[in-house]
C-alpha cells in the first residue's frame, strides 16, 4: 500500500467518523441545569444577551417595558407572560426575542427553573 493510499484512507476515516446530525441545541440540551438558579448568577446574562437590544431603558423598537433590573424581569415573569413568550417556536406570533431566532432551550430552561425556584435574586 502506498503512502498516498494510506493517507486517503486515513482522511476518509476521520471525515466519516466526525460526522453527526446533532444540532447545536441538541448538544446544549445535554448540559445539566445549575443546582441553584438565581437572577444574578444565571438569568441576568441571558436577559442581557437576548433582550436588552429592545427592552432597554427606555425601551425601543416597540418593546412595552424595560428588562434592565431584577425587579423588571421578575415583574415580566409574574405579570407580563415572559415565560410564554420565550417558549414559543420560531415563526410563532409573539416569540421573543422579536423576530427570532428562538433562544437556546438551555436558556429557556434556566429561566423556567428560576421561576419555579421562586425568582431568587442572589
Amino acid at each position: 500500500m502506498t503512502i498516498k493510499t494510506l493517507f486517503k484512507l486515513t482522511f476518509a476515516t476521520v471525515l466519516l467518523t466526525s460526522c453527526n446530525n446533532d444540532s447545536p441545541d441538541d448538544l446544549i440540551d445535554n448540559i445539566p441545569l445549575p443546582e441553584t438558579v438565581t437572577y444574578e448568577a444565571n438569568v441576568k446574562s441571558i436577559i442581557t444577551n437576548n433582550c436588552l437590544s429592545c427592552h432597554t431603558a427606555p425601551p425601543v423598537n416597540g418593546a412595552p417595558m424595560q428588562l434592565t433590573t431584577y425587579e423588571d424581569v421578575k415583574n415580566a415573569v409574574l405579570n407580563r407572560g415572559l415565560l410564554n413568550r420565550i417558549a414559543r417556536q420560531n415563526g410563532e406570533d409573539g416569540l421573543m426575542p422579536n423576530g427570532g431566532p428562538r433562544m437556546p432551550q438551555q436558556n429557556i430552561d434556566i429561566i423556567n427553573q428560576w421561576a419555579t425556584d421562586g425568582l431568587p435574586e442572589q
